[in-house]
């Protein structure tokens, strides 16, 4: 009985043991969310959708209300951005992130968009997990 406890502790406890290093769960993190300004940057909304969580559980909420599912947010950001011109070019500003256990995370930021005749920003929320080996946004705010 003790060897079963052992084990079952040995293999939760270790769950979450290859990001428990404080830069690298940041850097993971930051490295998906710059591949994400990339991706769009070069017009791929396929791309920049590669940062999310590939669920029906995914949550997006923006200005248009509240999305459920990565389908019908890929779905909603080529409607929202048909071409590049309407994409224009994006960046992020990280203003903060905090871990909130070993495999979840919360960060906030602004974005800018920069296009031709206008140049929106505001703010982003997103919730992060560690999902399958990679960190994955679950939860998008942006407003």
């Amino acid at each position: 009985m003790a060897r079963y406890i052992f084990l079952i502790v040995l293999l939760f406890g270790c769950s979450g043991s290859r990001m428990q290093n404080n830069k690298e769960w940041r850097s993971s993190i930051i490295s998906v969310l710059m591949s994400q300004q990339q991706a769009w940057n070069e017009g791929s909304i396929e791309r920049f959708m590669e940062g999310y969580w590939q669920s029906d559980s995914l949550s997006f909420t923006g200005s248009s209300g509240r999305t459920r599912g990565w389908q019908q947010t890929l779905e909603r950001y080529k409607r929202s951005y048909p071409d590049k011109a309407v994409m224009g070019q994006l960046s992020f500003e990280i203003l903060n992130l905090e871990r909130l256990g070993p495999d979840a995370a919360v960060m906030l930021g602004r974005y800018t968009l920069i296009r031709q005749k206008d140049r929106p920003s505001g703010l982003f929320s997103l919730v992060w997990k560690y999902i399958n080996g990679r960190w994955v946004i679950v939860s998008d705010h942006t407003c």
